[in-house]
């Protein structure tokens, strides 16, 4: 019963009516359609969904308007705990809408994400080794000072929103047949899978080193996990969300793991064949194919969502990527 319940509350019509409060304030991401020669996967055809060009870097623009255009901003402003792009997308919005925002990061964020986070005049806070020690520091905060708790993955708000990547692509790409689709706390493949609800096969994908889905799948719950990965700030809590995980149990399809050097062979393929440039989490969905985690079937219409661009560092030579690991600040 609780899996039915929450498929209830974050469903295709509530999605539908939180896009049209928030799609004035997001972009509508552009989709790319590839050879999937192109990528040495031979008989398929892509459609890559450049969610990396959204306002704040990554997809997490989408919830953070959802929660600052449908609840009620009290005088302390807002609170977030992020790896970064969280963080950075709750800042652009606060931003936007005249509010004050805190946001707590762990020292695994990036760089550029801690950048961007103060680029937005949010007040920045990092302290603790992993996301789940930031979320715990926000909300003491939050205790303290009243300000509204906005959580990365695990409120009804913040699937709604990121269910909204679904939605504009399955009007960009009505004939997908599967969706590939990072996995951090869940709660993009959590809103996606409850818009497509079963339409396509979605399949997760997370880094060997943070399989907090797989090893919640396999529980039959949530359960505390590693969080070792070149893309640990943004594909690495502790566990996957309660909101998202009867919504996986229900409409994911599969979920499969990638090494560290298969993302770093998405990112140097995504700029050698189509320079684009994005973060570690952003490239992973894209890393399922080319290690051939998973194997598409020849014809098979394929979505690879990049779901980040905050990144720093990044050199080519060649086709080889010198790609720095996320700065620990």
């Amino acid at each position: 019963m609780p899996a039915l319940a929450n498929l209830q509350r974050i469903d295709r019509d509530d999605i539908a009516r939180t896009y049209s409060v928030i799609a004035p304030f997001i972009r509508r991401t552009p989709t790319i359609d590839v050879d999937g020669a192109d990528f040495d996967v031979p008989s398929v055809s892509l459609t890559f969904k450049l969610e990396h060009l959204q306002h704040g870097g990554s997809f997490k623009s989408r919830g953070a308007f959802a929660h600052l255009l449908t609840r009620p901003i009290p005088a302390a402003g807002v609170v977030a705990a992020s790896g970064g792009n969280h963080g950075a997308a709750v800042a652009y919005a606060a931003m936007k809408r005249g509010v004050p925002a805190r946001i707590f990061v762990p020292t695994v964020s990036s760089q550029a994400k801690i950048d961007r986070i103060r680029g937005y005049g949010a007040q920045l806070v990092v302290t603790g080794d992993r996301y789940a020690d930031a979320l715990e520091a926000s909300e003491t905060w939050a205790e303290r000072s009243g300000a509204l708790r906005i959580h990365a993955y695990d409120q009804v708000e913040t699937l709604l929103g990121q269910g909204s990547v679904g939605l504009e692509l399955s009007e960009q790409a009505p004939d997908l047949e599967t969706l590939l689709v990072a996995v951090g706390g869940g709660g993009l493949i959590g809103g996606i899978a409850a818009w497509y609800g079963g339409r396509i096969r979605v399949i997760g994908v997370e880094p060997e080193g943070a399989p907090t889905l797989t090893r919640a799948l396999a529980a039959g719950r949530p359960v505390d996990t590693e969080a070792g990965s070149i893309a640990a700030d943004s594909l690495a809590p502790r566990r996957v969300g309660e909101l998202m995980f009867p919504i996986a149990q229900a409409l994911v399809d599969s979920v499969v793991l990638v090494s560290d050097e298969a993302i770093l062979r998405a990112q140097a393929a995504l700029w050698s064949t189509l320079r684009l440039v994005v973060e570690p989490g952003g490239a992973a969905a894209l890393a399922a194919l080319l290690s051939r985690r998973y194997e598409p079937r020849p014809g098979e219409r394929v979505g690879v969502l990049l779901s980040g661009g905050n990144t720093v560092g990044v050199s080519f030579d060649q086709a080889t990527p010198a790609i720095e690991a996320p700065a620990r600040t």
